[in-house]
C-alpha cells in the first residue's frame, strides 16, 4: 500500500509539473510552441499578426470626364498596371532636394521610404483640414512615370488669409488677392479613380483642393481618403453636378447644401468653399451658397487637360491663380503638367484653405 501510494503521489507531482512549468514559462498546454499573449508590436511598415495591413483600399472604379465636364463611368485608365493594382511598400517623407529640382535616384520621398509620415510638413495627424484620422496607404512605385519627373519647390511662405466682404452673396474668385509667390491647384468631380493619383500627391507634397461632386465619389469613398492622407482637402461640388444658372433657389440649395453635409459625414469636415459646376452661377448661386455655410465660390485662371495647360491671360501662371484640372485618364500627364507650369512661373503651389478665412 505504501508503494502504490508513493507512486501515486509522485504521479501527481509530475501531472502538476507538467501543467504549472509551461504555462510559467510563457506556453500553454498542447500548444508548446505558442508564445504568450504579451502585445505584438509589427515591425515598420508591416501590419501586426491578425490584424488587416495598413492602406488596404477597396476596389479602384474607372471613369472618365470630358473637357467640357464629366461623363459617367467607363472610360479607360490610361498609364496603370493593372488599374486596380494593391498598393504596396512603406510609407516615408517628402523629400527635401531644394527648390526647383527633382529628387535624385534614391531619394525618400513621401509613401516610397520607411519609417516616416506623410501628408506634408503641416498635414498633422488629422490632415490639413482638420477632418476625420488619416492613415497614410503605403504606396507601389510610380507607373507610367517617375519620381525625377516630380519639380521640387521652395517651401510654402506662411500664408496672409485675403478679408471677405460681409454680404447675403458668397464672393466668386479665380485669382485670389495675394502678394506672395504662390498659386493653387484644384481637382474636379471624381468620377474617375486614378491609381496614380495617390502616388502623386506623395511624391509632390504639395496642397490641392478636391472640388468633389458626391454622386461621383460615393462608389469609393475610401480613395480620397487616402488622397487626404497624402495632403489634399475636399471642398463641395454639388450632387450631382447640373446647371445651377437659372435653376430654382430650392434646387440650388439643395445641390449645394446636402453636398456639403455629406462630404462632412464622409471625412470629418464639412466643407466652407464651393465650384459651381461648369463655372455656370448666378445670383441665387451665391445667396444659396451662404446660406449653406459656404464662405466663397471659385472658378480659375488657367485648366489642364490632356497634359496641356491652357491660359485666360497671357502665357504664364500668375501669383494667385486658381488652376483647375478634373480626374480624367490623362491624370498623370496633367498633374505633371500643372506642377510643371507653376515651377517655371517661380511659384510655389499653396493651400487655398489657408487664404481663405474658414
Amino acid at each position: 500500500m505504501f508503494t502504490l501510494s508513493r507512486r501515486r503521489i509522485l504521479l501527481a507531482a509530475v501531472c502538476t509539473g507538467l501543467t504549472v512549468l509551461p504555462a510559467v514559462g510563457g506556453w500553454t498546454t498542447g500548444r508548446s510552441i505558442r508564445q504568450s499573449a504579451a502585445p505584438v508590436t509589427a515591425a515598420p511598415g508591416t501590419a501586426a499578426p491578425g490584424t488587416a495591413a495598413p492602406g488596404t483600399a477597396a476596389p479602384v472604379s474607372d471613369a472618365g470626364s470630358g473637357p467640357d465636364g464629366p461623363t459617367r463611368p467607363g472610360a479607360a485608365v490610361t498609364g496603370s498596371a493593372g488599374s486596380h493594382s494593391a498598393l504596396a511598400g512603406s510609407a516615408g517623407p517628402d523629400a527635401a532636394t531644394g527648390p526647383g529640382t527633382a529628387p535624385e535616384s534614391g531619394t525618400e520621398v513621401c509613401g516610397f521610404a520607411p519609417d516616416a509620415s506623410c501628408g506634408g510638413d503641416d498635414a498633422g495627424p488629422r490632415g490639413r483640414d482638420g477632418g476625420s484620422q488619416l492613415v497614410p496607404a503605403p504606396l507601389a512605385p510610380p507607373v507610367g512615370w517617375a519620381l525625377t519627373d516630380v519639380p521640387r519647390f521652395p517651401p510654402r511662405p506662411a500664408p496672409e488669409p485675403i478679408v471677405l466682404p460681409d454680404t447675403d452673396e458668397v464672393p466668386v474668385l479665380s485669382r485670389v488677392p495675394v502678394t506672395q509667390p504662390v498659386a493653387f491647384i484644384t481637382i474636379d468631380d471624381g468620377y474617375l479613380k486614378h491609381p496614380e493619383a495617390p502616388k502623386l500627391f506623395a511624391a509632390a507634397g504639395v496642397p490641392v483642393t478636391l472640388f468633389l461632386t458626391t454622386d461621383a465619389v460615393r462608389d469609393d469613398l475610401a480613395y480620397f481618403g487616402r488622397l487626404r492622407a497624402h495632403g489634399a482637402v475636399i471642398e463641395a461640388h454639388t450632387i450631382s453636378h447640373p446647371q445651377l444658372r437659372g435653376r430654382s433657389a430650392g434646387f440650388q440649395r439643395r445641390q449645394i447644401c446636402a453636398s456639403a453635409d455629406l462630404l462632412g459625414e464622409w471625412y470629418g469636415r464639412r466643407p466652407v468653399l464651393f465650384r459651381p459646376p461648369f463655372g455656370a452661377q448666378d445670383r441665387t448661386t451665391l445667396r444659396m451658397a451662404k446660406s449653406c455655410g459656404i464662405k466663397a465660390a471659385f472658378l480659375w485662371k488657367e485648366t489642364v487637360h490632356k497634359g496641356k495647360v491652357r491660359y485666360q491671360e497671357g502665357r504664364t501662371v500668375r501669383a494667385g491663380d486658381i488652376i483647375l484640372m478634373h480626374f480624367r485618364p490623362a491624370f498623370v500627364e496633367d498633374f505633371l503638367a500643372a506642377l510643371r507650369a507653376i515651377h517655371r512661373a517661380g511659384l510655389t503651389p499653396a493651400l487655398l484653405e489657408d487664404y481663405v478665412p474658414g
